[in-house]
């Protein structure tokens, strides 16, 4: 099989999903389209030797719909012999749009690829897509569903997690992050986001609160009290019945914020690259998903990881950094408990409670932000990981080179 190298990665900034957002006014399409002419750009790629494009959507519908992967590749006037396809793993489909680009590389179906995602929250709302996961409630009692944000706080209340614990977390996440753009840690990747003038309308995440402190946080009033009351709550202890009480811990201010976003990855082959003058920076080295039960819902990553670890031959202990998707601050306080990661080594710049999580988006931007920690810090080897919907996760190992 052919090694799957990264040659770049890059992102749009974290627009505000909702209205008054700064990418509001931006199509999802045309916000994709965008991204991949910066691409382009940068490297001066001949497009007609790229073989597919794979997009990461959670919400494949509206405006986000059409498969926008291939429309987004002829609206950036690449070459219309490079194909586009959608993917969706709920929270993870960035990452294993990444993963499906990869595997095409090195199964010898495709020389040149791009793995990456999209989503507008501000304009297509989560859970606009329907389905009977959510709304067909034959389904939802067969499968004991829960809304995230409970299954957050189960998490937090069989672990042990306290308020203080996970708003610590939550602080700490915001420091990173803005530390992270004072020092211009993302300033390779970042690509500012420009109307049809060429004005600029975002050029970093617009989400950040870094005045956060404990004490603000601990005005906020956990979100997920309601909808546990309405009977969520019930149908958790029904699955867990050594919890008595579910604890409400979990609010905006310590979970992933909404927002709008896009990511690529370019993804080929050495030969590939050397041919348009590409130098490669990374490897993937291994990747793989994992199910989990799906009313807890988010334990996938640490599953997830180790799948990942053993597809590489690798330890834990051979990995520099880790990159957890802050869906909730529980749910990464239990990777870093179940895998023995101290947090200095695992979302060392921050992550979605500070920048936000333009969900088909998140996984090919986090992979994007630790191969720059990692070239930044002179470090080897990186694990991207994401807790998915319905009880899954996705993991990833990049390898420098």
């Amino acid at each position: 099989m052919s090694e799957a190298y990264i040659f770049d990665a890059l992102r749009t900034p974290r627009g505000k999903g909702k209205k008054d957002g700064s990418l509001h006014t931006v199509t999802p399409v045309n916000l994709m389209s965008g991204l991949l002419q910066s691409l382009q750009q940068r490297h001066a790629l001949d497009t007609a030797q790229l073989d597919d494009v794979v997009l990461g959507c959670v919400e494949p519908v509206m405006e986000q719909g059409a498969d926008i992967a291939r429309t987004a590749v002829l609206m950036a006037g690449y070459d219309q012999q490079c194909a586009g396809t959608v993917v969706s793993r709920f929270c993870a489909s960035g990452l294993e749009a990444v993963n499906m680009a990869a595997a095409k590389v090195k199964a010898g179906e495709a020389s040149l690829t791009i793995g990456g995602g999209v989503e507008c929250m501000s304009r297509v709302p989560m859970g606009a897509g329907g389905g009977a996961y959510y709304n067909d409630p034959a389904v939802t009692d067969r499968l004991s569903f829960v809304p995230q944000g409970i299954s957050a706080d189960l998490i937090a209340t069989l672990h042990g997690f306290s308020r203080t614990d996970v708003d610590a977390y939550a602080v700490e996440s915001q420091r990173r992050a803005q530390q992270a753009w004072d020092n211009g840690y993302f300033n390779r990747s970042v690509i500012p986001v420009t109307d049809q003038f060429g004005n600029v309308l975002l050029a970093q995440d617009e989400l950040m609160r870094p005045q956060t402190t404990l004490e603000s946080l601990s005005q906020l009033t956990p979100s997920f009290i309601k909808p546990g009351e309405l009977g969520f709550d019930a149908i958790a202890r029904q699955v867990y019945p050594q919890v008595e009480r579910i604890h409400h811990v979990h609010h905006a201010g310590n979970s992933s914020g909404i927002v709008d976003g896009a990511a690529a990855v370019l993804i080929g082959t050495e030969d590939a690259g050397a041919a348009l003058g590409l130098k490669p920076r990374a490897r993937i080295h291994a990747a793989a998903s994992v199910g989990s039960e799906p009313t807890i819902m988010l334990t996938g990553p640490a599953p997830s990881a180790r799948k990942a670890l053993k597809n590489g031959r690798m330890q834990a202990s051979d990995i520099d950094l880790w990159e957890l998707n802050e869906a909730f601050a529980a749910v990464v306080l239990l990777f870093m408990q179940e895998m023995n990661i101290d947090h200095n080594r695992i979302n060392v710049n921050g992550g979605a409670i500070a920048m936000g999580h333009p969900l088909g988006a998140t996984g090919a931007m986090i992979l994007g932000t630790v191969l720059d920690e990692l070239e930044r810090t002179d470090k080897s080897t990186a694990l991207i990981n994401l807790c998915v919907g319905g009880g899954m996760g996705t993991a990833t190992i990049i390898e420098r080179v």
